[in-house]
């Protein structure tokens, strides 16, 4: 009996939880009319053209376009922060060096500033370089383990791995790099496939940075492709495009998190549980 009803409870949270999702793909098939008028996710009836219409969108570009922009910012981006946060979490973990307690509380203070609070200085770097409207004020930051939280993580894994492994490397004459990809890498595994899932996700959502470094539409990811199709008014147009394109823009990040999910719980688990 509590079995059903932990069961009971469990499906009645989780409908809960799914539904906005439910909703939001039903509101792409409904008229402004329905939309507004129903919280039920339920159609009157479904038209799958206008998921044709949204994937052309209002701009010169496809949707597709978009996603390829969006993912020449979100793959070198998840591939520096992982090997980057993984670099120097190794150093905290398994070196000491002078000052080290310092840089490590400049870490976990970073941890605390709001990103925000670096736009403007980033942008006038960027500007004097020369660089902006292109994907490297996105990308190349992320070459300097700027997340302190994936670095934070990264710690509390390499801590949960016997030093004796890197003792027995280094008798079979390993050096500290080769310790670290062939020996540790593979130890922490869950850990950077968390920080990859985590970036992309982040990544695919950002719309703030791109806004302000990127001018050229051609060169727009998906978020700020998805802010092009509502007017400056706010009305005059079918709000269930809008939905159908956020369906759509929805697909990767949904893709990555299903066949990650295994590897990304048990990152978030184990590290949250080695602090």
């Amino acid at each position: 009996m509590k079995k059903l009803l932990l069961y009971i409870a469990l499906t009645a949270a989780a409908v809960i939880m799914i539904y906005p999702l439910l909703w939001l793909l039903g509101a792409s098939f409904k008229t402004n009319d329905e939309i507004f008028s129903t919280i039920w996710f339920m159609p009157k009836r479904f038209d799958l053209s206008v998921y044709k219409s949204a994937w052309q969108t209002v701009t010169p570009y496809s949707m597709g376009h978009y996603f390829l922009n969006t993912f020449m910012i979100i793959i070198p981006k998840a591939l520096f922060a992982s090997a980057s946060s993984v670099l120097v979490a190794y150093g905290f973990a398994r070196f000491d060096f002078p000052l080290k307690k310092l840089f490590f509380t400049l870490l976990m203070v970073s941890m605390l500033m709001p990103s925000i609070a670096s736009v403007m200085p980033m942008y006038m770097l960027w500007s004097k370089l020369g660089l902006l409207d292109t994907y490297i004020p996105l990308t190349l930051p992320s070459l300097f383990a700027c997340e302190g939280m994936f670095v934070f993580i990264l710690i509390q894994f390499f801590r949960n791995v016997p030093k004796e492994f890197d003792e027995a490397a280094r008798i079979d004459g390993c050096g500290a790099i080769r310790t670290l990809v062939y020996i540790l890498v593979p130890c922490i595994r869950p850990a950077i496939i968390s920080i990859a899932v985590f970036t992309f996700l982040w990544t695919m959502n950002d719309f703030l940075d791109p806004l302000i470094m990127i001018q050229s539409v051609e060169k727009y990811p998906l978020s700020l492709a998805l802010r092009l199709s509502v007017d400056s008014t706010g009305q005059g147009y079918e709000q269930r495009k809008i939905i159908a394109m956020s369906v759509i823009g929805l697909i990767p990040s949904v893709t990555v998190f299903a066949l990650a999910q295994k590897k990304f719980i048990s990152g978030i688990t184990v590290g949250g549980l080695s602090g």
